[in-house]
């Protein structure tokens, strides 16, 4: 399964990379600003984004809108501005930074319902 990892802490993105990899995730792409965000989708099959709200430059939640204008795509934001998120995507997943692998597991079952586990 390939994750999407639209982060701008490069820490951060390698840690979600390695709790991706233990709930079963092999493939991985990332982006640090939203721009990159934006043009790094291309053709690529993707099963889940995970994106922070706020990039340096750029906004997260704009990135996914834009992705997912033309596709859907299951998101999970992971931010430290949940509050901020709950006006412009009150539909979305959420999950508080810092994160761990159970917390990222639960989201991800609600992201992807048929989501089993490695």
């Amino acid at each position: 399964m390939h994750a999407f990892i639209i982060e701008d802490e490069y820490l951060i993105g390698q840690s979600l990379q390695d709790m991706l990899e233990r709930l079963g995730f092999d493939q991985f792409s990332f982006a640090r600003t939203e721009d990159a965000a934006v043009q790094g989708v291309g053709d690529r099959d993707i099963d889940l984004i995970t994106a922070d709200v706020r990039l340096l430059p750029g906004d997260g939640v704009e990135a996914v809108e834009t992705i997912r204008a033309k596709r859907h795509v299951p998101v999970i934001f992971i931010t430290g501005y949940a509050d901020e998120l709950r006006d412009r995507a009150p539909d979305a997943i959420v999950i508080q930074k810092p994160i761990n692998v159970e917390e990222l597991a639960s989201a991800v079952k609600m992201a992807i319902p048929d989501f089993v586990r490695s």
